[in-house]
């Protein structure tokens, strides 16, 4: 597997996005993938997601403690949803997440994952907002098997409704509990980006947007 000669950000992928946004980014060193999907084959897929870093198993839940500064105390809660759905011809995994705020209306939203055969997670799509295969949208990487730091890609993309861009900005495994953080950032929102912190055999455990100064903390 090669890496590109030059470690490409965040801000560097988005600016090589520009035009028609659909451009797929060359091999990152993660499989040689091509990124965003062109169009998704059943056959590159398996029917579980068990990738370290994201394990989404039917049944699994977690709850996080929402801060942010001016607003009620939040909180958020992840489900794997039981039923696989069918996005693009494969078949995915339907994640809900519900946020719960005093005073406000639930906010709540379901996403659809699938995890390809070499153990990378893939973004289908959000429901009621854009699927892989429809008006253009493509799926993107959300996890590699095997996250490298600097490895850059498109999470996602459909022009003008999500245009997401993830770098591997950290990455520790010589301790007990290894930990990859992923930087997001979009087109769409020029100067915020979101820090996601992941634990092996776990999954998410710390969220920060640069943005809101929201930030999402598993509880134990």
């Amino acid at each position: 597997m090669r890496r590109l000669a030059v470690v490409l950000s965040a801000g560097a992928l988005a600016l090589a996005g520009c035009g028609t946004g659909a451009k797929p980014y060359p091999p990152t060193g993660i499989d040689e993938l091509v990124i965003p999907m062109p169009s998704p084959r059943a056959t590159h897929f398996v029917d579980r997601i068990d990738n370290v870093w994201l394990p989404l198993t039917p049944g699994r839940a977690w709850t996080y403690d929402v801060r942010r500064t001016g607003y009620p105390d939040a909180v958020r809660t992840v489900r794997v949803l039981g039923d696989p759905v069918e996005v693009d011809g494969v078949s995915a995994t339907a994640v809900s997440t519900t946020t719960v705020r005093p005073g406000e209306r639930p906010d709540a939203w379901t996403d659809y994952y699938a995890q390809d055969t070499r153990g990378n997670v893939w973004w289908l799509g959000r429901a009621d907002l854009w699927q892989a295969g429809r008006e253009g949208a493509r799926a993107g990487l959300v996890m590699a098997a095997e996250p490298r730091l600097g490895d850059g890609y498109r999470a996602a993309y459909e022009k003008g409704v999500v245009e997401d861009v993830v770098t591997v900005a950290g990455l520790v495994r010589d301790q007990p509990d290894p930990t990859v953080t992923l930087e997001w950032a979009s087109a769409l929102s020029p100067g915020s980006q979101q820090w996601d912190t992941y634990r092996s055999g776990v999954g998410l455990v710390d969220r920060l947007d640069t943005g809101t100064g929201e930030q999402e903390v598993l509880r134990p």
